[in-house]
């Protein structure tokens, strides 16, 4: 693909973009992702939403203020000033980003961007280690970080790239950002980006091994709110928008900042918050639109605090699959119907979902407009519907690695391979069967380890579950099921057996798990997605005999 002439001075995204012939094959079908060739998203999702609707509309909420477009405006473009003017940023630099959810992390965030710059943003508790990864991959020029977490960050840059400036925002000292900013010009052009100029580098959660990085272009950030936000989920400029999920995990991104500022709509940014603390915030602040993870609607529901969420319009599911007994249970408690989907790092955001009157509960819905998806076979081939296969998607985004040999595994022949079993319906559902990995391949039958904690969460005492298969040598594999009961409930094998009993009566007895071990809690990334090859890491050359 030509790609138009970059505003970038510092070519080093563009430098390592993978060759054209290793890109998928990109869908411009939609009339609402065409594009002009210079386009800035940080200017189209402020500047143009601000002129269009106002500047004194409503734009970030927290506990303990409230901004409207205009201030953000404000103060994003001060930003912008310090960077280029104090900080001598060049189109093209990386800056990275560290910090919670919260104003200033908005403001900065659309402030590399209109300076032309491209952000890296990361998780604000990763460690040294994780962060000295980070730098090394991205080679960041400046870092911008909130000053609650400078420690780790300056332990990282020490050990990866001495010579990268780091500002902190918050702090009493005289090269806080805030401070800089107060002086600065709220006078700015935005630079005039192409619409194919790296704006983002996003990191994958690097579950195993080393951490990918993903590259998307200003184009890109508008496309999953002209097609997801826009045709699925549809916000309305008086909604208002929260999210637990950190903006450096793509799917918070989208809920928290791109989205809402596309709709012209509000976001209550949360910085930190237990499902109970969520559903309180929720009510007291009158959310209408909540993207969380299916495991925060799991524990508010058994928490009994689903009468606070009454009032939302839309509620979001994704980064694992929702049971058809949780989407259940939630629109008999709310009236809600949650919108499950899925979406990657390399895609942005959703890419697979349906809304309203067209969810099938269990089913994570049909391709978003913009978007095809399909199920392939192991030689790349379409499988009929009822057929197990890999899930293939093309459309106006996709996977471009940064300088990562690992961009031929995952585009195939023109498709983005997202690594997940799915299956495909007669009518276009698809339905989620397991991370490719997720796979049990059991005394020759093959086990989808998700239906078998669908079964167990059917059961009353089962407040959390992760089901895995782990080595044995008379099955090959045996499934292993990871439980968490509610309070008060014994762990003994009487509750052992009657979770297993459970499961042959509600699946295929084949299916159930050999082994059941109790925990306290079941290992998660920040965003609540349950992490199982921590689970098989700790029964590795350990495997326990089955019961």
């Amino acid at each position: 693909m030509l790609l138009s002439r970059s505003a970038h001075v510092d070519t080093f995204a563009r430098d390592g973009l993978p060759p054209p012939d290793q890109w998928p094959q990109f869908l411009f079908d939609l009339p609402d992702v065409h594009y002009p060739d210079r386009l800035n998203c940080a200017q189209r999702l402020l500047d143009d939403t601000t002129d269009r609707l106002g500047s004194d509309r409503r734009c970030l909420v927290t506990a303990s203020e409230s901004l409207t477009y205009g201030e953000l405006r404000d103060r994003s473009d001060r930003v912008a000033s310090v960077l280029a003017d104090r900080l001598g940023l060049q189109p093209g630099n990386r800056v990275l980003l560290r910090a919670p959810n919260n104003p200033w992390l908005v403001a900065t965030w659309l402030g590399v961007l209109k300076a032309g710059g491209v952000v890296v943003l990361t998780m604000p508790l990763l460690r040294s280690g994780e962060l000295v990864t980070t730098i090394e991959l991205t080679q960041p020029d400046l870092a911008i970080c909130d000053q609650r977490f400078l420690d780790e960050l300056h332990t990282a840059r020490a050990l990866a790239l001495p010579a990268m400036t780091v500002v902190p925002y918050g702090s009493d000292t005289e090269d806080d950002l805030i401070r800089l900013a107060d002086d600065a010009s709220a006078s700015l052009e935005p630079v005039q980006t192409a619409a194919d100029d790296v704006a983002l580098l996003a990191l994958t959660s690097g579950t195993t091994g080393r951490p990918k990085v993903t590259m998307h272009f200003h184009r890109d950030v508008m496309a999953n709110a002209d097609t997801f936000s826009r045709h699925v989920l549809r916000p309305q400029p008086d909604d208002l928008f929260a999210t637990t999920a950190p903006f450096a995990f793509t799917f918070g991104l989208g809920a928290g900042l791109v989205f809402p500022l596309h709709a012209g709509a509000a976001t209550l940014l949360v910085e930190k918050a237990t499902p109970d603390e969520l559903a309180d915030a929720v009510a007291r602040h009158g959310v209408t639109t909540l993207f969380t993870a299916p495991t925060a609607y799991k524990a508010m529901l058994a928490a009994g605090k689903c009468d606070l969420l009454r009032g939302l319009r839309s509620a979001v599911s994704a980064g694992e699959h929702l049971p058809a007994a949780t989407w259940h249970a939630f629109r008999d408690a709310t009236g809600v119907q949650i919108i499950d989907g899925i979406g990657s790092t390399e895609m942005l955001h959703i890419f697979v979902a349906s809304a309203g009157d067209d969810i099938r509960p269990g089913s994570t819905g049909r391709a978003v407009p913009g978007y095809v998806a399909t199920v392939l076979d192991g030689h790349g081939r379409e499988v009929p519907p009822g057929t197990q296969g890999r899930l293939a998607v093309r459309g106006p985004t996709g996977c471009r690695y940064l300088a990562d040999k690992r961009q031929k595994s995952y585009v195939q022949d023109g498709w983005n391979i997202t690594g997940d079993t799915y299956v495909i319906d007669e009518d276009g559902y698809f339905w989620y069967q397991a991370r490719n990995d997720d796979m049990i391949v059991s005394s020759g039958y093959n086990i989808a380890g998700p239906e078998v904690e669908q079964a167990l969460f059917s059961h009353p005492d089962v407040v959390e579950c992760a089901v895995v298969g782990l080595p044995d040598p008379d099955r090959g594999q045996v499934v292993t099921a990871y439980v968490v009961l509610r309070d008060g409930v014994p762990r003994d094998d009487a509750a052992r057996r009657a979770l297993q009993e459970h499961v042959k009566a509600t699946i295929a007895p084949y299916k159930y798990p050999r082994t059941v071990e109790f925990r306290d809690a079941l290992p998660k990334t920040q965003t609540g997605k349950l992490q199982r090859y921590r689970l098989r890491q700790e029964a590795a050359g350990s495997p326990g005999q089955p019961r």
